[in-house]
């Protein structure tokens, strides 16, 4: 796993008067890279987050690369098919993928896939998306404290959803009832909208769901109430909403999804540069940041060591468990 990237391409992009913004093209400083179509995969299925963050991104390289980006959606074994086919590929920078904790370190955790997470390039973080602990319009549960009284008084009598049982969110609450005896019972969906409808159906009593964009719209309508998030301080778009950490339950803070960029092991310094830089051009454009959603793009870049810090940070915690 590429734990570094040449810093040489940014300070030749500085000295040039600074990064420029999508589509105004970004100097590669890689001799021929790219030459020719990029291939990039998303491991879930399309209209999810996942993608439109990957085709906003996309978008964007092509246009500052001065080549065809070509999106793909590769759904299969939480994550496993696009990354086999990503980690298989030629490191030369013309297979990416979009990568996340889940796909990069639960999946080969839980399952022998034939790779872990250092059979990948890190190249930066495109987005991070929180997770909240999320009650119905109707529920009787009108704060955190009264749902973890409840669940308190009565283990396993709450249940709550989650995008699948091997997802940091379902594994953070097996964390959350092995570390701080708070027992909930499981409910495994195929992701969020199955998610949103069970809990608007009454099926389940609450869901720890990514606060993506179609779930803000929930929210935003009253027919999701959020009562806990996921990150280690309160978020600006949900000031009213208390985090696991603040209320005691310290360490519970890796439901979110950290959406990163990746190619295969052993990419080029050149050409993993080439595709840092761009990527962080991409990331302070206006246009870009409005698409992914402001709120779910960090305010300062995370480059190659930061994605390789979330994942390995995510693999010290949950190998324990799953390994």
């Amino acid at each position: 796993m590429r734990r570094s990237a040449s810093s040489a391409p940014v300070l030749l992009l500085l000295a040039a008067g600074g990064l420029a913004g999508c589509g105004n093209g970004a100097d590669s400083g890689s001799g021929d890279y790219p030459s020719e179509d990029i291939r990039l995969l998303v491991p879930y299925a399309a209209g999810g987050p996942t993608d439109l963050t990957t085709r906003t991104v996309g978008g964007c390289l092509e246009s500052e690369l001065g080549e065809t980006v070509v999106v793909e959606n590769l759904p299969g074994g939480s994550g496993a098919l696009a990354t086999t086919e990503l980690v298989g590929a030629e490191p030369d920078g013309y297979t990416l993928s979009l990568v996340t904790a889940g796909t990069m370190v639960l999946t080969p955790l839980a399952n022998e896939v034939g790779y872990t997470v250092e059979d990948i390039t890190p190249i930066g973080v495109m987005a991070d998306v929180p997770s909240v602990l999320a009650v119905g319009a109707e529920s009787p549960y009108a704060s955190a404290e009264d749902f973890v009284a409840a669940v308190e008084a009565e283990p396993g009598s709450v249940d709550v959803g989650v995008p699948g049982a091997s997802t940091p969110q379902g594994i953070e609450l097996q964390r959350w009832a092995d570390e701080h005896d708070v027992e909930v019972t499981v409910v495994p969906f195929d992701g969020n909208a199955e998610m949103t409808a069970a809990l608007r159906g009454g099926n389940v009593d609450a869901v720890l769901i990514n606060a993506s964009q179609d779930v803000t719209g929930n929210i935003d309508s009253g027919d999701v109430v959020p009562l806990i998030a996921s990150s280690e301080e309160r978020l600006a778009w949900l000031p009213d909403v208390p985090t696991f950490t603040e209320l005691g339950f310290e360490g519970l803070t890796l439901s979110g999804s950290t959406f990163g960029l990746a190619g295969p092991a052993d990419l080029p310094d050149d050409v993993a540069g080439t595709l840092e830089d761009t990527l962080q051009a991409c990331l302070e454009s206006d246009e870009v940041r409005e698409d992914i959603g402001e709120q779910y793009v960090p305010e300062e870049f995370a480059g190659a060591d930061g994605l390789a810090q979330v994942l390995d940070e995510t693999q010290q915690v949950y190998e324990p468990i799953l390994g």
